[in-house]
């Protein structure tokens, strides 16, 4: 189980990555880490300005070691994200917060009836996973609650994020999964690390 402590090496992981991509070099991550780290886990890393999203990538699934997929998070958070314009300056960096999120892996949910979806999801728990026309969208369990949406609103809102009809997960075909995520936050740019608590 991933503690604060825990949290805080694979934050830190994350800046300093970025902190060396700054500067055209590759980060060099201490052997301990790489051992202590090693089990394969979906992560995503979202970075913060002045409180508002600068960007957030991640992996849905355990495809990578947790501290690889920290650095392949933190790296897409800052430089690829599409939503924004790369990360520029170390400056622009140390205004920024992280937020690191370990997820379990994903899991399709099952029904006779799609319309009984909605009450399969808890908010504040689950993350989403929609998967329909060889496209898909991803929403971690912190965006509804930050949102103020109810399941349904949160299904539709997975659905535009795949770039889908936003009552794709009624139709039959379509694949919802959830995942619940582990999330913890610094309260300030290089300040304490606490774990957010879900709902």
């Amino acid at each position: 189980m991933i503690n604060t402590d825990d949290a805080k090496v694979l934050i830190n992981l994350a800046r300093s990555a970025i902190e060396k991509a700054l500067k055209g070099k590759n980060i060099d991550v201490p052997q301990w880490v790489r051992e202590k780290y090693s089990q394969p886990a979906g992560v995503f890393v979202t970075l913060k300005k002045g409180g508002r999203l600068r960007g957030c990538i991640g992996l849905p699934y355990p495809v990578l070691p947790l501290w690889k997929a920290t650095v392949h998070a933190a790296l897409g958070a800052a430089f690829e994200d599409p939503r924004f314009p790369p990360l520029q300056s170390e400056e622009e960096l140390n205004n920024t917060t992280f937020e690191i999120t370990i997820l379990t892996p994903p899991r399709e949910l099952k029904v006779e009836d799609k319309r009984l979806l909605p009450q399969l999801i808890k908010v504040g728990r689950d993350g989403l996973i929609v998967e329909a026309m060889g496209r898909s969208g991803l929403l971690l369990p912190q965006v509804p609650i930050e949102q103020g949406w109810d399941s349904v609103t949160f299904l539709a809102h997975t659905c535009l994020k795949a770039g889908l009809p936003p009552d794709c997960w009624l139709w039959d075909k379509t694949k919802v999964k959830t995942f619940q995520g582990l999330v913890f936050e610094e309260l300030s740019p290089r300040g304490e690390v606490v774990k957010r608590e879900s709902a």
